[in-house]
């Protein structure tokens, strides 16, 4: 019997077309005789949309006019079964447009990679592959997730992080904690990807202006020391806490001459293209430049393999992720950049180098969610009490403010 897959994408986020290229090459990869694909669009306004237009990237040329023609959809905990309806039901139309076995988000940035989809599949009690809320909130904030990775020993650059409105009183201690750095610096909003709203400041001016354009994007603003002359290499990890393993590891080159790899770079490159990847247009993070795998010697990809793993267990994460790292090219000096708990492309072409395709990746996706939910079915979350069976307005006024 075939699993009902639903792939949620799209998303009040930056990173909203890239979400849409990305579910697409997954959805594509799946093995039709093992799962009923379903697709579930996640508009910029929050709403949930279905339909088989969906299913071709092609439809997605305009927003607007697609969302006219699919269903408005809510999804909901029916009968022990996770059902999808239309958010109006009409008199003679369907009462519902399937169930949901598992749950596959396949979003990128703010209100889906951040755990915000994860708890609302908490809450439905879905099977969802990925990491949970926990793991997904951490590798989305670099605030928290740079704090847990200096705490467990894995080497970053130094850097500090201000709330953006403190720029407005205390201008001059931020720029004085710039100066301990020394220039050149890199500024990123906390809580994005794909290089949205990053620059690199060399002085004091720029800096100010940096931090003008960065604060748009988040309200928490990370400083950190550039490393150059760097070599950025990036390693994949699959599996849960339980067991994991690591790909091959790539190094990404930016097609342009900037100091950044940028988000034109990242999804409109020229590079070797998304093999096995049935969707048109856009490649997504397969077709930035890169070489894979990397020219490092062995023991440098041990390391660096090490390092991924380990930065995957203390985060708490699950799935897929990608682990992006920075080699100073004159030390061989490595640091933690960042985790990617929903990689672009899934990441995809790193494992197809390991000789895992993009339908065996799918299946391992599917499997670890199911695994969880199993494991989590067994886990004891609540327990009956006879607290409100004692309830009283008197024994409320003497329990006010106590949580007991």
């Amino acid at each position: 019997m075939k699993l009902n897959i639903a792939v949620f994408f799209g998303g009040e986020s930056v990173e909203h077309e890239v979400s849409i290229i990305s579910a697409h090459q997954a959805m594509e990869a799946m093995d039709t005789e093992k799962y009923n694909v379903i697709p579930v669009y996640v508009a910029k306004d929050r709403r949930l949309y279905c339909s088989d237009l969906l299913r071709d990237i092609k439809n997605f040329k305009d927003l607007d006019a697609l969302k006219k023609q699919c269903t408005q959809v809510t999804i909901v905990s029916l009968d022990n079964q996770i059902v999808i309806k239309p958010a109006q039901t009409k008199m003679f139309g369907n009462k519902d447009l399937g169930t949901i076995d598992v749950a596959v988000p396949v979003m990128h940035g703010t209100n889906g990679e951040d755990g915000t989809i994860q708890g609302f599949f908490e809450m439905l009690k879905v099977p969802y592959a990925g990491c949970d809320l926990y793991g997904a909130a951490v590798g989305q904030d670099k605030v928290m997730q740079k704090n847990i990775l200096h705490n467990s020993g894995l080497p970053i650059t130094n850097w500090f992080w201000v709330y953006s409105s403190e720029m407005d009183e205390h201008q001059d201690e931020i720029l004085k904690k710039v100066h301990q750095l020394i220039y050149p610096v890199i500024l990123k909003p906390a809580r994005t990807g794909s290089s949205v709203g990053i620059a690199i400041a060399h002085n004091d001016e720029e800096y100010l202006e940096c931090f003008e354009d960065t604060r748009q994007y988040d309200e928490k603003i990370i400083t950190e020391k550039v490393v150059k002359p760097m070599v950025e290499l990036n390693c994949s990890v699959l599996g849960d806490c339980y067991h994991a393993e690591a790909s091959v590891i790539e190094q990404v080159g930016s097609a342009s001459s900037d100091e950044l790899l940028s988000f034109q770079d990242k999804y409109q490159g020229g590079g070797e293209g998304a093999k096995g990847a049935k969707t048109s247009g856009s490649k997504g993070m397969a077709s930035t430049a890169r070489i894979v795998p990397a020219p490092i010697s062995d023991e440098k990809t041990k390391m660096i393999q090490d390092l991924s793993l380990q930065t995957f267990r203390v985060l708490g994460a699950s799935g897929v992720c990608r682990i992006d790292f920075m080699m100073d090219q004159d030390t061989q000096q490595v640091y933690v950049n960042e985790i990617n708990t929903i990689p672009g492309s899934l990441a995809f072409y790193l494992w197809e180098k390991n000789g895992m395709s993009f339908a065996k990746l799918m299946d391992k996706l599917i499997a670890l969610a199911l695994d969880r939910e199993r494991r989590r079915s067994r886990i004891t979350f609540s327990y009956d009490t006879n607290l409100l069976s004692n309830y009283s307005e008197n024994s409320a006024k003497g329990t006010k403010g106590s949580k007991m």
